[in-house]
């Protein structure tokens, strides 16, 4: 018994498992990861709280937000509203390009310079976006090959056909319906009183 006992207290002993403690080292222990993941995602909560919560905006950030989001729809809907009001009244039309026309050309170059950077910066933003995006999707390759991988060997597409590979001649034969020993026996019975 007290061999046993030692033993056990070698393993057990002093409130540890030494057991649990070695296949830690090999397997991440789960109720430590779970409380890990817990910390993480409160963590990640807390702080989209901080950044989209419900603070107490001014009226000046709130009219900033409002103006800058004025500029994108305003050309393009202005840009529509010109193509319309030249089918509309083409005189009209006329009339506001010859005014057009008279605009200096350092104006147009600040006024393309202000859409550049203003657009600039929003397809910065979305190609960086979209290059995230797409080496998330790149990641995912390897698990869509495997799936793909799967799919073709569930693969049958005519039952009873072998795959042939590159083999021409198997695949010739493959495709080269059999004669039928039983139809041609009827048609020999029955062919010549047709």
């Amino acid at each position: 018994m007290g061999l046993i006992e030692r033993l056990l207290t070698v393993i057990f002993g002093n409130g540890r498992n030494v057991i649990a403690d070695t296949a830690e080292v090999f397997r991440e222990n789960a109720e430590a990861g779970a409380e890990r993941e817990t910390l993480v995602t409160q963590q990640v909560l807390q702080q989209f709280g901080n950044e989209f919560g419900l603070k107490r905006r001014g009226l000046f950030d709130t009219l900033m937000d409002a103006i800058n989001r004025i500029p994108r729809p305003a050309m393009a809907l202005g840009t529509l509203g010109l193509f319309i009001s030249a089918m509309v009244d083409p005189i009209w039309f006329s009339q506001r390009m010859q005014g057009i026309a008279l605009v200096p050309e350092p104006l147009w170059w600040l006024l393309g310079a202000i859409v550049s950077f203003y657009f600039g910066a929003r397809h910065q933003f979305k190609g960086q976006e979209f290059q995230r995006s797409l080496a998330s999707t790149m990641a995912m390759t390897p698990q869509v090959v495997s799936g793909l991988r799967t799919l073709r060997a569930l693969e049958n597409d005519t039952p009873g056909a072998a795959a042939t590979g590159t083999d021409a001649a198997l695949t010739a034969e493959a495709t080269q319906p059999d004669t039928n020993r039983a139809l041609a026996e009827w048609r020999k019975f029955d062919g010549p009183e047709r």
